[in-house]
């Protein structure tokens, strides 16, 4: 696949997908491949393999003599990271939000105390390293660098479990966090509180104190779903 090819493949996906989750095309919706083509100026060619990425993501299924057809919400795959921005991007992002949210505060917890058991001397280290960097960006307006820092503290949790499971996750996590600061679901500054609490885990997982660190990490999620009580209701 060429450059040119790809990139007209990557603003298909990102206008079509995001049309799909966004309920532009409502489930049962029925797509014609030759409509689709014009819509969007590119070949048949480039639609298929457009049209085969959001098949794998459970978006759509494609028939002979039928067309592309919009498949019902229940059937999407929900944890894929791309699925995951593009409903986050669209109108119903209060309730994406509180919906990974609490499913983040169903295994984080999980996670970090399997993290105080089984998480090695570099992942301790990593996790001292994120909590750090969290603390020097979390005053200023610097919820970028921020981001950066937190999502690596989470993925390491995730990672540092031994729970290939969880570890699987960390894609999510990440596209959580990084749907709430672009979308503006953040405050100026990240609450003092948990930035506190997330260099407190870090050393709960050092000492290797799981009740800690499962606890510690529970107050974490708690907050992130009371701060979207405020910011996206």
């Amino acid at each position: 696949m060429t450059a040119q090819v790809r990139g007209l493949h990557a603003r298909v996906l990102e206008s079509l997908g995001p049309a799909i989750t966004g309920g532009a095309y409502p489930p049962g919706s029925v797509l014609r491949m030759d409509e689709l083509s014009k819509e969007f100026e590119v070949s048949r060619s480039v639609m298929r393999e457009a049209v085969r990425v959001l098949e794998s993501m459970h978006l759509v299924e494609s028939r002979r003599r039928v067309g592309v057809t919009v498949l019902p919400t229940p059937e999407w795959n929900v944890y894929d990271p791309q699925v995951i921005r593009w409903r986050l991007a669209g109108a119903d992002r209060p309730r994406q939000l509180r919906s990974l949210t609490v499913l983040r505060s169903a295994v984080e917890p999980a996670a970090a105390g399997l993290a105080a058991t089984h998480a090695t001397a570099e992942q301790c280290a990593a996790l001292t390293e994120c909590a750090i960097g969290m603390v020097s960006h979390s005053r200023g307006r610097q919820l970028e660098g921020y981001l950066i820092h937190d999502i690596e503290f989470h993925r390491t949790i995730l990672r540092a479990s031994g729970n290939e499971m969880f570890a699987r996750l960390g894609d999510v996590v990440a596209e959580v966090l990084t749907g709430r600061t672009h979308h503006q679901v953040m405050f100026e500054d990240p609450d003092p509180a948990a930035v506190t609490l997330h260099v407190k885990v870090a050393e709960a997982v050092r000492e290797r104190d799981a009740e800690r660190a499962q606890e510690l990490t529970r107050e974490i999620t708690l907050g992130a779903l009371e701060e979207l009580d405020v910011l996206a209701p």
